[in-house]
C-alpha cells in the first residue's frame, strides 16, 4: 500500500515537471523580415491576422506612399516586400512608377484586384510577382511561402530584376554630358532614394573625378588575364570607387589593355553589378565613341540621353546620331537635351531651329549656368541649387524615372523659344 502511495506521488511529480518544461519552451516563429505598404485596412488586417495565426514573424506594416518606401526599404534588410494596389486604377504603371525605390535584391509581391492577363504579364516582365485580390490567409501564406521558397533557391521572378540602365551621350566633346551624368546621378540617389552605378567610359581622363566631389581619385589599374577565375560580384563592386552609401563609380584605366578592351572589360563586370543597383549610369561623352558603342547603347540601355550644345556642329552630329539609333530599332526611350555651354546670346542655333533640323521636340534645355564650376569645385551640385538649371535637371530626372511632368508657369524653354522669335 505504502509503495503504491510513493509511485503516485512520483508519477504526479514527474507530471508536474514535464508540463513546467512545455511551458518554458518557446514556440519557435518562422523568422521572415518583411514589410507591407498597405492602401486598404481589410488587407492590412489579413496580412496581419495571417502571420500571426501561422506564426511567422509579424512585417513592418507602412502605408503605401513613396516617402514611406524610401525610407524603410533603404534603411532596413528586407527578404519580402508586399505592396498593396487595390486602389490602383494602373497596377503596372503605377509599379513601374516606384520600381526604383526598390532593392533588387528583395522579392516583392504586388496585390491588387485588376484582374488582367497583361497585369501579371507586365509585372512579371519587372520581376514581380502577383497575387489576385480578394485572398484567404491561407492563400496569402502559401504564396509567400513559395515565394521564399525561390529566393532560398535564388530562382523566381526576383531573378529578372535588374538596373535600369542609362546611357548619357554626347554630340561632340565639350557639351556638358559628364556633368549632366553626375547630376543625375547625384538627384537619383539624393531625392529618389535610388542607388546608382555610375560607369565612365573617358579612358584616358576626364574630370569625372572633380564632378563626384572626390579627392586623390585614381581609377582602377586593371590587367590582361585579371578577370581570368576570379569574375564575381565581389570583385565586381572592389572595382568600384564608393562616393557614398547609395553611389558608386566605375572607372578604369590600363597600360596592358588597350581601349577597346577596356570598354569589354566594363561590359563584363555591369553584367556583374547590375542586380546589386537601381540605375547604371554611363557617361559616354567622348567624341571618340564608335558606331558599335552606340550599337551597344542601342540594344542594352533603358534610355538614351543625347546632349548637344546650340551650335551648328553638334546639332549636325546629333543628327547623325540619332539617325543610327533609329536604325538599330532600339526600344531604349529617346531624350533630347539642349544644354547651353554659352550664354545664351552667343548660341549659333535657336531651340526651334534644333527641333526642325533633328525633327524631334527638345525634352529638356539647360540654360547657362556661370557659377557651375565654382559650385562643384565647392562640392555642391547644380540640382539643389536655386534657378532654372536645377529646375532643368529636376525635370531630366522626373522623365527618366517616369514621373509626370508639372506644367506650372512658362519655362526657360518656353520663354527663349519665344525670345528667338523676335531676336
Amino acid at each position: 500500500m505504502l509503495n503504491t502511495l510513493i509511485d503516485k506521488r512520483e508519477m504526479m511529480f514527474n507530471l508536474v515537471d514535464r508540463l513546467k518544461k512545455e511551458k518554458s519552451i518557446k514556440v519557435k516563429e518562422e523568422h521572415l523580415t518583411s514589410v507591407l505598404f498597405y492602401q486598404t485596412q481589410a488587407c492590412h488586417e489579413l496580412v496581419v491576422e495571417a502571420f500571426r495565426f501561422e506564426g511567422i514573424e509579424a512585417p513592418v506594416i507602412l502605408e503605401n506612399i513613396d516617402k514611406n518606401i524610401e525610407t524603410h526599404v533603404r534603411e532596413s534588410s528586407i527578404e519580402i516586400v508586399l505592396v498593396e494596389l487595390n486602389n490602383s486604377k494602373n497596377v503596372s504603371k503605377d509599379m513601374e512608377s516606384i520600381s526604383h525605390l526598390l532593392p533588387n535584391d528583395a522579392s516583392v509581391i504586388v496585390i491588387g484586384s485588376e484582374d488582367a492577363i497583361s497585369t501579371i504579364r507586365n509585372l512579371k516582365s519587372m520581376g514581380y510577382y502577383y497575387l489576385f485580390w480578394p485572398i484567404t490567409k491561407q492563400e496569402l501564406i502559401d504564396f509567400i511561402r513559395s515565394v521564399n521558397d525561390n529566393r532560398k533557391r535564388n530562382s523566381g521572378l526576383g531573378q529578372n530584376r535588374v538596373a535600369k540602365k542609362i546611357a548619357v551621350w554626347g554630340s561632340k566633346g565639350g557639351v556638358g554630358a559628364s556633368m549632366l551624368t553626375a547630376e543625375i546621378a547625384f538627384q537619383l540617389t539624393t531625392n529618389k532614394k535610388s542607388t546608382c552605378l555610375l560607369v565612365d567610359h573617358n579612358f584616358s581622363g576626364g574630370n569625372m573625378d572633380i564632378l563626384m566631389g572626390l579627392q586623390k581619385f585614381e581609377k582602377r589599374l586593371v590587367q590582361r588575364g585579371s578577370l581570368s577565375g576570379t569574375l564575381d560580384v565581389a570583385f565586381a563592386m572592389s572595382m568600384t570607387k564608393k562616393v557614398n552609401n547609395m553611389l558608386s563609380l566605375l572607372a578604369l584605366d590600363s597600360d596592358d589593355l588597350n581601349e577597346l578592351e577596356l570598354k569589354e572589360y566594363i561590359i563584363t563586370l555591369n553584367n556583374e553589378l547590375e542586380k546589386q543597383k537601381n540605375f547604371i549610369i554611363e557617361d559616354l561623352s567622348r567624341s571618340a565613341n564608335s558606331k558599335q558603342d552606340l550599337r551597344n547603347v542601342a540594344q542594352n540601355s533603358d534610355a538614351m540621353v543625347l546632349v548637344i550644345a546650340p551650335t551648328v556642329a553638334s546639332v549636325r552630329e546629333a543628327a547623325k546620331v540619332k539617325a543610327q539609333f533609329t536604325n538599330e530599332k532600339s526600344s531604349a526611350r529617346f531624350f533630347i537635351v539642349l544644354n547651353y555651354t554659352m550664354v545664351e546670346k552667343n548660341a549659333t542655333v535657336t531651340p526651334e531651329e534644333v527641333e526642325k533640323f533633328l525633327r524631334q521636340p527638345i525634352d529638356i534645355i539647360c540654360p547657362f549656368e556661370p557659377n557651375s564650376d565654382a559650385i562643384t569645385l565647392e562640392g555642391k551640385h547644380l540640382f539643389q541649387q536655386k534657378g532654372e538649371m536645377a529646375k532643368s535637371l529636376h525635370r531630366l530626372v522626373s522623365l527618366l524615372v517616369g514621373e509626370a511632368l508639372e506644367n506650372d508657369k512658362p519655362s526657360f524653354f518656353t520663354r527663349l523659344k519665344k525670345r528667338a522669335k523676335y531676336d
